[in-house]
């Protein structure tokens, strides 16, 4: 393929509690929202969440990442992973934002520390520093 038609990758969560879930990724992020709307249909916000990538894995990597980094099967069909400069740091930031720590970092196969924490509305999160 020699084109990419695809501007940007938005990864939407349709949440319980909004507040809880908005205030936990716009301070894990350290960001201001991007867009936020407000109305008597509903809330949204938008937050720049650095790059965007599509990772696709089938039930066998997926069984081999979740033993890597928590030590069992537990992750749905969707993980989001984040990419930070320092993932015990983000994990620990995660935990004071009322994330879920799963399992505190470690350091992967593939040349990565990955922690792996629930988010507020339990959403499993892989935080990350280096790797590709």
């Amino acid at each position: 393929m020699t084109s990419n038609p695809v501007q940007e990758l938005r990864l939407v969560m349709t949440v319980t509690d909004y507040e809880q879930t908005k205030t936990f990724f716009q301070q894990l992020f350290g960001t201001d929202a991007v867009h936020a709307w407000e109305s008597p249909d509903g809330r949204i916000i938008i937050l720049e969440a650095g790059r965007a990538t599509l990772e696709i894995v089938d039930e066998a990597h997926a069984a081999m990442v979740d033993d890597v980094e928590v030590g069992r099967r537990v992750s749905d069909s969707l993980r989001l992973a984040l990419r930070f400069q320092d993932s015990a740091e983000a994990a620990t930031r995660a935990q004071q934002l009322g994330g879920v720590l799963t399992n505190p970092p470690v350091q992967t196969p593939w040349n990565s520390r990955n922690a792996r924490v629930l988010s507020p509305d339990g959403l499993q999160l892989t935080l990350f520093t280096g790797g590709e």
